[in-house]
């Protein structure tokens, strides 16, 4: 009798579990359960088991608050999804993290001066995170939020006398920047011989050059185990080395490792694409760092690219990820990889990743006729004339929209916001990107074209790279040669479909808000309002420019085609344009405005802008980052519109609250000669050293010099120490001769934070230092 009661309850549990439409998973679950709310499972693979044999079509799975450690990469996959839909969220009681990482208990000892160790039977990790706050792998130099590339660099990280004092740095890493810092590569020390050290690696840019000769760091050497918040692991000895923080109380901090690459991946087949897989309010985190995978190039871009991120996406249709958070993360967050039809990110937070946040990227094999390096082109006689893609592996159609992403490439360099390769009619919508060390937005080919990049808000960018935008392309595709070889009936080969930028805000202090590089085609830019470093269009074809806001510069043309097609028009520019190697003109350069007559004469000396207009700049409200032209601009005369300035970046209420801004510029009317009348400059008030008289009151060897006339507490200036009638002689070591000279410098270094001047105070010299954060 009790054995048949046995059998009537297990058959009643199984129905059960085949009726439920709703499977939930607990941290404190078991997975002998049924999980329902009551009695969850314990494991995700166990709730998709259940959710296989569901009755119903479209199952549910629900994450309890807690953290869940995975033990091994959830894997969904379409022949075990050919007939259902899913729906894996959080529940709504509170946070669910899928960790890829482990919890550990440890035994603290003291080792010796402020030094802690444990022992742990584990093998390799390289992230450790104590009470949720990522710790550092013991370094040199050491590690440092006052220093912009690498937060601390040296360049003797790797001279003798500083590898001479390593017992045994095999496992180590070295982080350096290209040496045209165009990027980042990482190398694995294999040990070290004579007056050397062996290393492995570098393959992680596509661009070979030596590593940069100052801009290095090494880790994860117990030498340089000395700062508080460094630890190191011991793999032989089992041994974790900690130097706690102050005030951290090891016995009852809660401990984490890294240990899984990869957390979840949704994956179909060519033939068979995995369908209607959704995922939503779940925190992604504790990933492993992948640096030292196997890195692939990317067409002639500078780009290698680990294919894969905490959440990877690959053959997959109408599958998503909604209001998820990931940060502690070792590599990308999220890859779209090969074939990808209708993927949308929507509503998530992406903060403290190792490298780029979002990547969607297809097969190279799907471009015809393009090496997989810069330097590399097709012979005429070899190149395939037929336009567009040769297979669809690649992603389409995809929504990347109201996010919020920042502090990324916390490890890697060579990353971006959102980075797009061999892929086609991206809409990339309302986010907010910012503190990142290279591009926001990055396009690493024209193949195949037909983007949507609206409404996002790109600021804090090329924080640690050089010669890149906010927003940065590429257009070397089959047409496109280093020595600029160019076809114009070949540029749309690959380029097929228009690329839109529209309604966006950018700022770059490190490069140019826009940087469309070696030719980037058929691209249409209007109504955006570029903040600090303006538009650079090098050579290519098909580029509309227009009704763009230019504040405090221009445009950068460089080295354009013959015949380009260009047309820029009905802008706000507020410099002249910056030409470099331009001896064709494009289309149509005509109908702007100018802030400054002189601007508007230098364009038409070189025979541009015949009806284009100069006059006085009125914005709506600047100090509130309104750039909408007053009624009665003379820029209406050539057909500029307003266009909102109140819907840039990431919507979510959620997110909004939270996204930083970023720093509005202070109009700089520069001129090309001395002007004598007082400037507005930093919330103070300056001119120009003028006459003979103004020297000798001043007690100065010549007529250089801006005299500070008055300045607001809050102004730089006087936080720096400044004072009323202090004339500044020298900024940053330049000669200030006058104004706009030293309006200039401070363009040049504000995004390095700082700007030392000399001055002269009642005739005696003085040096301070301007914090521009």
């Amino acid at each position: 009798m009790k054995k048949l009661l046995c059998i009537l309850i297990f058959c009643c549990s199984n129905t059960l579990v085949f009726a439920q439409s709703v499977i939930y998973v607990s941290p404190q679950g078991n997975d002998q359960a049924t999980g329902t709310l009551k009695t969850p499972v314990a494991t995700l693979d166990r709730a998709l088991s259940l959710a296989q044999k569901a009755t119903t079509n479209s199952p549910q799975i629900q994450l309890l608050p807690g953290t869940h450690y995975l033990k091994q990469t959830i894997q969904i996959n379409a022949k075990q999804w050919a007939r259902k839909s899913l729906h894996i969220s959080a529940s709504p009681d509170g946070r669910a993290t899928l960790s890829g990482g482990k919890r550990v208990r440890l035994q603290w000892q003291k080792a010796g001066g402020n030094l802690w160790k444990a022992h742990l039977d584990n093998p390799t990790f390289e992230q450790l995170f104590v009470n949720d706050q990522q710790q550092v792998l013991a370094r040199y130099p050491n590690y440092t939020d006052t220093v912009r590339v690498f937060n601390g660099f040296a360049a003797d990280a790797l001279a003798p006398e500083r590898f001479k004092r390593w017992s045994n740095p095999t496992g180590g890493f070295v982080h350096a920047m290209h040496a045209g810092q165009w990027g980042g590569f990482q190398y694995r020390i294999l040990g070290k011989k004579g007056d050397e050290v062996q290393l492995e690696g570098g393959w992680q840019n596509n661009r070979p050059s030596a590593m940069h000769n100052k801009y290095r760091f090494v880790e994860n050497i117990f030498e340089e185990l000395d700062a508080p918040g460094e630890w190191y692991f011991n793999v032989a000895e089992k041994t974790l080395y900690f130097y706690p923080p102050a005030g951290l109380n090891l016995a009852q901090a809660k401990t984490e490792i890294s240990r899984l690459k990869h957390l979840i991946e949704l994956e179909g087949q060519d033939d068979l694409p995995l369908k209607n897989i959704q995922i939503s309010g779940i925190h992604f985190a504790h990933a492993e760092r992948t640096f030292m995978d196997q890195y692939e190039p990317l067409l002639r871009s500078d780009w290698c690219i680990y294919r894969g991120a905490a959440v990877l996406f690959e053959n997959t249709e109408n599958c998503s990820l909604i209001d998820c958070n990931f940060n502690n993360l070792g590599g990308n967050a999220v890859f779209v990889s090969l074939y990808n039809l209708n993927s949308t990110i929507r509503g998530c937070h992406f903060y403290n990743i190792g490298a780029s946040a979002i990547c969607l990227v297809g097969d190279t094999s799907a471009v015809r006729a393009v090496p997989n390096r810069y330097e590399k082109t097709t012979p005429v006689e070899k190149m395939d004339y037929v336009p567009g893609p040769k297979n669809r592996h690649y992603p389409r159609q995809c929504v990347i929209e109201d996010n919020l992403i920042h502090h990324i490439g916390r490890v890697e360099k060579q990353v971006a916001g959102i980075q797009i390769q061999v892929a086609a009619q991206i809409t990339i919508r309302h986010n907010s990107i910012y503190q990142v060390p290279r591009a926001a937005i990055n396009v690493g080919d024209g193949a195949f074209g037909g983007h949507l990049i609206e409404y996002n808000d790109a600021f804090e960018t090329v924080l640690e790279t050089s010669d890149h935008g906010a927003f940065n392309s590429w257009g070397r595709d089959r047409y496109w040669h280093f020595n600029n070889r160019n076809d114009m009936e070949m540029a749309l080969l690959d380029a097929q479909y228009t690329t839109i930028i529209r309604n966006n805000r950018f700022r770059c202090d490190h490069g140019w808000d826009v940087d469309l590089d070696d030719g980037s085609s058929n691209y249409h830019i209007y109504n955006n309002v570029f903040l600090k470093g303006g538009l650079k269009l090098r050579e290519g074809y098909f580029r509309v420019a227009e009704n763009n806001v230019f504040v405090n510069n221009s445009l950068h043309p460089h080295v354009w085609f013959p015949n380009s097609g260009d047309v820029i028009q009905r802008n706000v520019f507020m410099r002249a344009y910056f030409p470099i190697g331009v001896n064709d003109w494009g289309k149509t350069i005509d109908y702007n405005f100018f802030s400054n007559a002189s601007y508007l004469a230098k364009a038409r000396s070189k025979g541009t802008d015949s009806a284009s207009v100069a006059g006085e700049l009125l914005f709506v409200d600047p100090a509130t980052a309104d750039f909408r032209l007053q009624a009665g601009s003379k820029a209406f005369d050539i057909g500029f519109e307003n266009f909102p300035m109140d819907q840039f970046g990431v919507q979510k209420p959620a997110l909004k609250k939270i996204a930083a801004q970023p720093r509005i510029p202070e109009l700089l009317f520069i001129a090309d000669e001395k002007t004598t009348k007082e400037v507005s400059w930093l919330q103070a008030k300056v001119k120009s050293i003028n006459g003979l008289g103004e020297r000798s009151a001043y007690g100065l060897p010549d007529e250089n010099g801006v005299i500070v006339l008055e300045l607001s507490p809050k102004s730089p200036l006087a936080k720096a120490g400044l004072q009323k009638s202090d004339v500044i002689r020298k900024a940053n070591g330049e000669v200030v001769t006058h104004v706009e000279a030293l309006q200039l410098i401070y363009e040049k270094v504000l995004w390095t934070g700082k700007m030392s001047v000399q001055l002269i105070r009642n005739q005696a010299e003085l040096g301070l230092v301007l914090d521009l954060e």
